[in-house]
């Protein structure tokens, strides 16, 4: 395969004021990027200042955006990696989606997707997630875990784990105490698990503890914890892999990565962020996009090691009408 035939994957710079550019700087120049794919940045950051948001800045990672969902769209993009953004400013310039997981997953047609976060020994998925915790309890659904549940271990299926063991978390303090401490468990989250055990035999169990399931995960007894709410998964995450860990949309028809960081502005334009997060999202974005390419090629070669080092990519400016335009 020529060097301008390999799949082709997005990267967004995110909110320009933020630390986005300088990660995404520092993983292109790292000497590590995946081999069997080619990169294009998408984004500039020409007149805005690190570390002082504007609705400008927020304006340009609304248009990057627009741009990857359109190329997405359009098949000219494998995938995506995005830069992180600020969604109160995104709110501010008129952005109505809660984050960008449900904004790509508007944009491609689907209403079954999940979040997902992996790094270091920890992968987890949200049943809930860019909700108020008030309103968890109102829109948890048995309905809802079982999506979720099997879009996780298609995921896992997908890295190569043909029978994976997922740890489904409760909800309340000690998986709700047999009923003394919540009937979440017993009403809502039994059920969902005895319906995905139909489905996957040998793959479910649970409800745990929350306060537990982690630490047994990290230690490999699982190999994902199937989550209700956002924090109950990102605190364990980020406190695992802080530096690593990967956000990926589960359930698009493309590749859909992020760092799991956010924009930083205090420290963005002074030169201390770490780009490991950023490389570990386009490493796991060329995981997923070189496995999609072979599954739909048939008989095709073996493809190339996802950690070799040599890898194309170029650079578009879409929200700079004096640059070229990516579309």
């Amino acid at each position: 395969m020529s060097a301008n035939t390999l799949p082709l994957i997005g990267i967004t710079l995110g909110d320009p004021a933020g630390i986005g550019p300088e990660v995404v700087r520092g993983a292109l120049a790292s000497g590590r990027l995946p081999a069997g794919v080619r990169f294009e940045i998408i984004g500039s950051e020409a007149g805005h200042v690190p570390g002082q948001p504007t609705e400008a800045s927020a304006r340009a990672a609304i248009a990057a955006l627009e741009s990857a969902a359109g190329r997405l769209q359009a098949g000219g993009l494998a995938g995506v990696v995005t830069g992180p953004v600020c969604k109160s400013s995104l709110h501010k310039a008129g952005y109505p989606f809660p984050g960008q997981t449900e904004f790509f997953a508007e944009r491609a047609g689907t209403a079954d997707f999940a979040m997902c976060l992996t790094g270091g020994g920890l992968t987890v998925a949200l049943v809930t997630a860019h909700v108020p915790l008030r309103d968890v309890f109102d829109r948890l659904r048995g309905s809802e875990i079982i999506s979720v549940g099997r879009l996780l271990l298609g995921f896992l299926r997908q890295r190569g784990i043909p029978r994976p063991r997922i740890a489904v978390a409760g909800l309340n303090p000690h998986a709700g105490e047999h009923g003394d401490l919540g009937r979440e468990e017993i009403e809502i989250i039994t059920p969902a698990i005895h319906d995905l055990e139909r489905i996957a035999p040998d793959v479910f169990t649970g409800p745990y503890p929350p306060d537990t399931v982690f630490h047994r995960a990290a230690c490999g007894e699982f190999d994902a914890v199937l989550c209700m709410y956002h924090d109950q998964g990102l605190i364990p995450l980020k406190l695992h892999a802080f530096d690593s860990g990967v956000n990926v949309t589960l359930g698009l028809p493309f590749v859909r990565t992020s760092p799991d960081h956010g924009t930083a502005f205090p420290i963005a334009g002074k030169g201390t962020a770490r780009h490991d997060s950023m490389l570990a999202a386009i490493h796991l974005a060329a995981e997923l996009v070189v496995g999609r390419a072979a599954e739909s090629t048939p008989h095709a070669p073996p493809a190339a090691s996802p950690t070799a080092s040599r890898t194309d990519f170029k650079v578009a400016f879409p929200t700079d009408s004096t640059q070229p335009r990516s579309s």
